[in-house]
């Protein structure tokens, strides 16, 4: 039996929204038919796909091989399609970003690419770089934006936007210029993960000045309101400031070698759809990062 591609569009859905149910409602389809599919699907492999346990359905170590190369076909035949209609690309980009670059980058890029290709529905998530990269390795996204270009592995890059890291304080603050003079503070700042965080740790540790205490939390409006009340220092992109304007803040430079990162794309070698490949010619127009 032949592997037809609305089988595997099925079983990637039934992938990527975690269960049967939820697929059914994303395709538009009864729940029953999307089981009867894969179940079809499976017996055209010869194999299981899913543990399937009362309700919830696990992918197998097949099922997960299979998903790598239902991802490459569906994104050929799209490409294929596209190529031989001359149609714009179309279908659903999956891209991830850092909070601080959703807010203070991506709206203009995000309203010129709509604007380009209005047949492509972008869905945006952010997280941690950490996060984002393991989720774009998952096939989980098919692009993010990050802080730090991962090392080796499956992955590709294309550096983009220039930022200078500052510490904030409160307004009272003494100045901040060595790791000594954040001696007692807490230190605020999204969970492990951000590489943000852990640029401010190195530079902390550089110092051999230890930060025992840190609260976490999950949004820069939310770290800039403590540090101005006086909840810790931070570690944020100047151009997150401009999104988040507080009174009762101080910001204190740091030095290049701590201060200055670039924030790539990255995405998986060798699997790009024409949604994508879009995205990456947009990017590549505008004036490279600093």
């Amino acid at each position: 039996m032949e592997l037809e591609l609305a089988d595997l569009r099925i079983f990637k859905a039934v992938v990527d929204e975690g269960g049967v149910l939820k697929a059914a409602r994303k395709l538009h389809r009864v729940q029953s038919s999307v089981s009867a599919r894969v179940r079809q699907l499976e017996a055209a492999v010869g194999t299981q796909l899913f543990y399937r346990d009362k309700q919830r359905l696990l992918i197998t170590p097949s099922g997960e091989m299979l998903l790598a190369y239902a991802d490459k076909l569906l994104q050929l035949s799209e490409e294929a399609r596209s190529a031989v209609s001359g149609s714009q690309p179309s279908g659903t980009l999956k891209i991830g970003a850092l909070e601080s670059t959703a807010a203070s980058r991506l709206p203009q890029v995000l309203a010129g690419y709509h604007h380009a290709y209005p047949e492509v529905r972008v869905e945006l998530v952010t997280g941690t770089n950490d996060s984002l990269t393991a989720a774009v390795a998952q096939r989980q996204l098919d692009a993010a934006f990050v802080a730090e270009t991962p090392q080796g592995g499956n992955l590709c890059s294309m550096p983009l936007f220039a930022e200078r890291l500052v510490i904030i304080s409160a307004a009272g603050h003494p100045r901040i210029a060595r790791p000594q003079d954040v001696a007692g503070d807490s230190l605020v700042a999204f969970p492990n993960g951000c590489a943000y965080r852990r640029a401010l740790e190195r530079w902390i540790g550089h110092g051999r000045q230890p930060v025992v205490r840190v609260l976490e939390l999950a949004s820069y409006h939310a770290i800039v309101a403590c540090v101005a009340a006086g909840a810790g220092v931070a570690l944020i992109p100047e151009s997150v400031l401009a999104t988040t304007q507080h009174q009762g803040l101080a910001r204190h430079r740091l030095p290049d070698a701590h201060a200055r990162i670039v924030t790539p794309l990255i995405w998986r070698r060798g699997e790009s759809s024409a949604a994508l490949s879009a995205l990456r010619e947009q990017l590549r127009a505008q004036p490279a990062a600093a």
